[in-house]
């Protein structure tokens, strides 16, 4: 077999995956590495709701170069794939449907509605898993797993029983965040603070004036607070007032009216001294921070907003049935007409919006039951600061620390239809979909069963993620693993850096920033692809994405395929001996050098670096020097020097661009030719 012309991703790549794959080397049990170390890494578990992002393509791609160089060790890789059921995500993406049907999930009924999202997951679930091969990805397909089979709902009932007999699951009325779009309570963790323009509004409470983002929530006020080093306020504290209001029991077709309500004021060190003028109003149902303070000082909750993001009837007969931006203008209004507004600012403030649907975050009192987290805090702490789990980049492990210093209890059921049910007697509610995926390392091994895959490759040694699920998802790995297993699930976390739009912002399709990647993949080729994003991470920086480094990618593979082609015009008909090879010539040595480098930088997680290092030898050591010094010589030294070099360089460039150093390996004639290149040994 020969190389001529020009590459053609588009003629090898699907073809190469299925060489892979038919060849078995995925599985570790197919591999010949007795008496090897293992290398086990599971892969992030995308939702079924997904498509493949540029968040994806530079996590898996990471993640493949380390699996693919360890294996050329001769450890005994598994990489573990699956998908998540999404919970939430999977329950909004079904419902949009229904919605561009006219219907809602209500119309349908629960048991149509659950079979909707399952045929959802049989069309969509597994498609981004096949959209993963168009990347390379070298993972055993033979293990996927799935958060909602068989093995890991049994995984899920038992892990919720262990905790429930430490006595550390409860069942509490507590205010939490609640997504009126989703119906459901949401977890701190799944809100996003956004900076908008909002008003402040200043309204007199008797003989003080406060300040207030939301004047709405003033019909459920159970208390005044101050900071208790304010001097200001030093003689009110633990008093009773009787101050003015708004009259909330009369027709909003009257006109507004004064009424007198009786409200104790209280300090507490929550209060911010700076903020407005110093004394806030207490709502206890309708802020977090507000709910804090009423347990502190034992104030009543009145509850006025309801489920729907309407006035309820403790918000009075005036507002009643009213959505709570409509009622917030109306009350300005009256309170303004009754003298009681003083005056209204500009300001800047960060709104709580749903991670899943954007929408605007309401507190709310609820039923709900929670972890405590007070001892899992200690196993996740002691883990990270014994060097159990080593987080990478440095700088993400204090971060880690400092949060799980002030975890809070874990708000673990979700209003919704789809996901696991909460496994008690006459419940409705399912878990959030974290509570599973926490058990993801030693569940998708066969845990709570002794299963032979648990003993031989738990734990795990590596994992990576984007930095906005580190407390998501790796922190209660690590404590779920610690607790469950008595070992911590994995050894290192790497924390990837977060793919931007090249003017820096955040990708997104919805907002037309979105890049796919099978596109790119397409237009270039998986190895540019590849090649590009590795090249760019070179730092704890997010990466700011350009198609530019993935036409460099495809220039770096077409230089390579050329350099190829000279390499066996230069050495004739003769068979390569791998096994034989060498050269002593400094540009060989050179060459052993760089290997040694790159395989350290890739351990180190140190992708860009590798990628530069080796851009620069292959394209500029090699191809624009070398390879000009040899054209008119024909000697075996330097024969024997160009067949090393590229032999070589098939090795260690493999990790990163595997497609085209597998298609030149199946072509080149070598004497001891293994099955892949995948298998062949790098050099040590």
């Amino acid at each position: 077999m020969e190389i001529s012309g020009p590459y053609d991703p588009k003629q090898v790549e699907d073809k190469i995956y299925k060489l892979w794959e038919d060849s078995g080397f995925f599985n570790p049990d197919n591999l010949k590495t007795k008496g090897k170390k293992n290398f086990v890494t599971p892969i992030a578990p995308p939702n079924i709701t997904g498509e493949l992002h540029m968040g994806h393509a530079l996590e898996l791609t990471m993640q493949d170069i380390l699996v693919r160089m360890k294996r050329m060790q001769g450890y005994k890789t598994l990489w573990i794939p699956g998908i998540d059921h999404a919970g939430i995500a999977a329950q909004n993406v079904v419902e949009k449907q229904l919605k561009k049907e006219g219907l809602t999930r209500h119309d349908l009924g629960k048991e149509k509605f659950l079979q909707r999202i399952e045929e959802w997951k049989d069309k969509y679930g597994t498609a981004i898993l096949e959209q993963f091969k168009k990347l390379g990805i070298s993972v055993d397909w033979t293990r996927t797993r799935y958060t909602r089979d068989k093995g890991y709902e049994k995984a899920v009932i038992e892990a919720f029983k262990k905790y429930q007999k430490k006595g550390w699951i409860y069942k509490g009325y507590r205010v939490i965040n609640w997504c009126v779009r989703c119906g459901t309570g949401i977890s701190d963790l799944e809100v996003n603070y956004v900076s908008e323009k909002g008003k402040l509004y200043y309204i007199k409470y008797g003989l003080f004036t406060l300040a207030t983002a939301r004047p709405e929530t003033k019909l459920g006020d159970t208390a005044l607070a101050v900071n208790p080093n304010d001097r200001r306020y030093k003689n009110y504290i633990g008093k009773e007032l009787e101050i003015e209001s708004v009259d909330n029991n009369i027709s909003k077709d009257l006109p507004p009216k004064i009424k007198k309500i009786k409200i104790k004021v209280v300090a507490d060190k929550a209060v911010d001294p700076k903020f407005g003028t110093g004394i806030i109003k207490v709502t206890p149902a309708h802020d977090l921070t507000d709910f804090e303070i009423s347990q502190r000082h034992n104030l009543p909750l009145i509850k006025i907003i309801n489920e729907q993001g309407r006035m309820n009837e403790n918000a009075g007969t005036r507002y009643k049935e009213m959505k709570v931006l409509e009622v917030r203008e109306q009350i300005i209004k009256d309170l303004e007409k009754i003298g009681l507004l003083e005056k209204t600012e500009d300001y800047q403030h960060n709104i709580a919006k749903c991670d899943r649907c954007d929408s605007v975050i309401e507190p709310l009192p609820s039923d709900q039951w929670f972890l405590k987290n007070s001892e899992l805090a200690k196993l996740a702490k002691e883990a990270i600061t014994k060097k159990k789990v080593l987080i990478q980049p440095k700088s993400w492990e204090n971060i880690a620390l400092r949060w799980i210093e002030n975890m809070k209890d874990w708000n673990i059921s979700r209003q919704l239809w789809w996901g696991h049910k909460i496994p008690v007697e006459g419940e409705e509610d399912v878990l959030d979909t974290w509570f599973s995926s926490a058990l993801w390392p030693f569940a998708i091994l066969g845990w709570p069963e002794k299963t032979k895959d648990l003993k031989s490759y738990y734990p795990t040694d590596f994992i990576t993620s984007d930095r906005g699920i580190l407390f998501l998802w790796q922190i209660r790995m690590i404590f779920s693993g610690e607790f469950f297993t008595g070992k911590a699930p994995f050894k290192k976390v790497y924390i990837h850096p977060t793919v931007l739009t090249k003017d820096g912002k955040r990708m997104s399709k919805s907002l037309g920033t979105g890049i796919d990647p099978v596109s790119l993949i397409e237009k270039y080729g998986a190895d540019a692809l590849r090649f590009g994003l590795a090249y760019q991470n070179t730092g704890v920086q997010d990466l700011k994405f350009g198609e530019d480094h993935i036409l460099m990618g495809k220039k770096f593979a077409n230089k390579f395929w050329n350099i190829t082609k000279y390499v066996l015009i230069k050495i004739g008909s003769e068979k390569i001996e791998i096994k034989k090879l060498k050269s002593s010539a400094p540009i060989a040595k050179k060459m052993d050098k760089l290997s040694k480098t790159t395989l350290e930088k890739i351990e180190n997680l140190k992708f860009g670096e590798a990628a530069h290092d080796l851009y620069d030898f292959i394209w500029h050591k090699i191809a624009d020097k070398y390879i000009e010094e040899t054209k008119d010589k024909n000697d075996n030294e330097t024969k024997e020097t160009l067949a090393y070099l590229l032999i070589t360089s098939l090795k260690i460039l493999h990790p990163f661009m595997p497609f085209i150093t597998e298609e030149i390996y199946q072509k080149l004639p070598i004497k001891d030719k293994k099955q892949c290149l995948m298998i062949e040994q790098l050099p040590k």
